[in-house]
């Protein structure tokens, strides 16, 4: 009483610096009953954005780190985080179904900067048409890449001005489009700068008489890579695999007609082909022996070519004296054998990926490329009768700079994954799968012995499958099947195999295997790589 209230102002807490004139306190009791007062912002314009000073540019590198979720999250932060992710987002997925066409022009605007777009549409939806395309070509002026897939409703038209609006594209690829041989001219017409082309499913061209071939255009210097993929009329495609004067990569699967006219047309001294891929094809030596005239040949992938002998391979490992990498699936008719292996230890001294998918070879010819290809680094034995004990030893003695190790399917017991405890001294991995007369036993006692090697061995499920590599395009896609092949298309019935190729399925009735599923050791290597990213011990 009679004392004056004391005129000195309480301090205020060191967070309360810019917030005093806005911020009430709450306080909050702790165990120990000691009381701590706590802000409580009332007027949201007292926040401070700290991210105000972070210049766009530095903003933008840091949206890249992000996964697509988190990027539509941090857009929702401000109308400036919303600007700067649509602005620097390059890579854009849409679901192209026909009901995004009216808001083409909003997704555009926004996400202006776009120079890698994919289009899918699923087969049970409308997708876009002529219109949306369009659209969507002028708005992207600066597309580098473009996937279609499932965009049954653009025609020729829509492709003609999607080559005139994107002139600047370097990679383009459709699978189960309509459009035919006018529209993929019209396209090719203008893109100057294209580099790889992948055309699968394509059903527009057809054998009519008013089908052009289709041919490389304005795009004849700068084709690098050809990627075709079941295709009824593939040879359409002739002019332009031969007008590409570049083409370094060519990938031929499941594609109808005779293809050795082709390579005879292709394969010439001066090719600059490094890499081809031949799939369940109606080709033969004589394409074998033309293809070995590209002497810059360094992969070489012949799958389920029946057609295909030890004579043509022979001739590609005689001339073509790069060659680093080499899949073989004799689809067990035995037509690709020793005398061919053999010719591979010669001559193939750079080899370092081998792949042997339903080839016997004996003890002689492994013997020899064990010995010879002193930089062999990956191996897959697959689906082999003849590979044993004796066979797996002499590669464990002799494959000195062997990292990788795939077997499968073949008679081999615990006594021939024993030979790897001592030999193979760069091997990182073994796999072995299928074999019966391995036990999980030798997989523990090799671990132990060798701490570093990664030993992946399946010996619960002894039912041998069906060794295929139908699937080295590599994508997982949607495979469409295609409807059964009338008798306008000569297709050559092939010749009755051995009895133990009758295991493989209804699927082979065709030389072409056409129709076949996907196959199950096609990937092996590519998991491997996919397995070393994340590396060593995790895979």
């Amino acid at each position: 009483m009679g004392q004056s209230s004391s005129s000195h102002p309480q301090p205020s807490p060191p967070w309360s610096t810019h917030r005093s004139n806005s911020s009430s306190f709450r306080s909050i009791h702790h165990k120990d009953d000691v009381a701590i007062e706590y802000p409580v912002i009332t007027n949201a314009s007292s926040y401070i954005d700290y991210t105000s000073e972070i210049p766009d540019d530095c903003l933008a590198f840091v949206f890249q780190f992000l996964s697509s979720g988190d990027r539509k999250r941090c857009s929702l932060v401000s109308r400036r985080w919303l600007l700067v992710e649509g602005q620097s987002r390059h890579r854009l997925a849409l679901n192209a179904q026909s009901e995004i066409v009216p808001l083409i022009p909003m997704i555009f605007s926004r996400f202006d900067s776009v120079t890698k777009l994919s289009l899918r549409c699923d087969r049970r939806s409308v997708s876009i048409d002529d219109n949306g395309l369009v659209q969507i070509s002028l708005r992207c002026v600066n597309l580098t890449r473009l996937k279609l897939r499932g965009c049954r409703e653009v025609t020729d038209v829509g492709m003609a001005a999607l080559g005139k609006n994107c002139s600047k594209l370097k990679k383009f690829s459709c699978g189960s489009c309509l459009f035919g041989a006018k529209g993929m001219n019209a396209f090719l017409d203008n893109c100057f700068s294209l580099e790889e082309l992948s055309v699968k499913r394509l059903r527009g061209v057809s054998d009519g008489a008013a089908s052009d071939p289709i041919g490389p255009g304005a795009a004849a210097s700068s084709l690098k890579s050809v990627y075709l993929k079941e295709l009824y009329n593939g040879q359409f495609f002739g002019p332009l695999i031969s007008g590409a004067k570049n083409l370094k990569t060519l990938k031929l699967l499941r594609c109808l007609g005779d293809w050795d006219s082709l390579l005879e047309m292709i394969a010439v001294s001066d090719s600059l082909l490094s890499e081809v891929h031949l799939e369940r094809l109606q080709v033969s030596d004589v394409g074998l022996s033309a293809l070995s005239n590209c002497l810059n040949l360094e992969i070489l992938h012949i799958v389920k070519t029946p057609d295909c002998t030890n004579v043509g391979v022979v001739a590609i490992a005689e001339r073509c004296k790069y060659l680093r990498k080499l899949h073989i699936d004799g689809w067990k008719t035995n037509r690709i054998g020793n005398e061919a292996l053999i010719a591979i230890a010669r001559h193939s001294v750079h080899l370092q990926e081998l792949v042997l998918i339903g080839v016997n070879p004996s003890s002689i010819s492994l013997e020899a490329i064990a010995s010879n290809c002193q930089k062999l680094e990956r191996l897959a034995l697959c689906g082999s009768e003849t590979i044993a004990d004796t066979e797996i030893s002499c590669i464990a003695s002799k494959c000195v700079a062997l990292k990788k190790l795939c077997i499968k399917g073949c008679p081999v017991s615990d006594e021939g994954i024993e030979a790897f405890a001592w030999g193979c001294p760069n091997l990182i991995k073994i796999k072995v799968k299928k074999c019966r007369n391995v036990t999980g036993e030798v997989g523990d006692w090799l671990r132990a012995r060798r701490g570093s090697l990664v030993v992946n061995l399946d010996v619960c499920a002894v039912e041998v499958e069906n060794v295929d590599a139908s699937a080295s395009d590599g994508a997982q896609e949607d495979v469409t099947e295609l409807p059964t092949i009338t008798s306008d298309v000569a297709v050559a019935q092939p010749e009755p195999l051995a009895a133990s190729a009758n295991v493989r399925g209804s699927g082979f009735r065709t030389r072409f295997g056409i129709f076949g599923g996907r196959g199950l050791v096609s990937s092996t290597f590519r998991k491997w790589s996919i397995g070393n990213r994340s590396s060593n011990g995790t895979s």
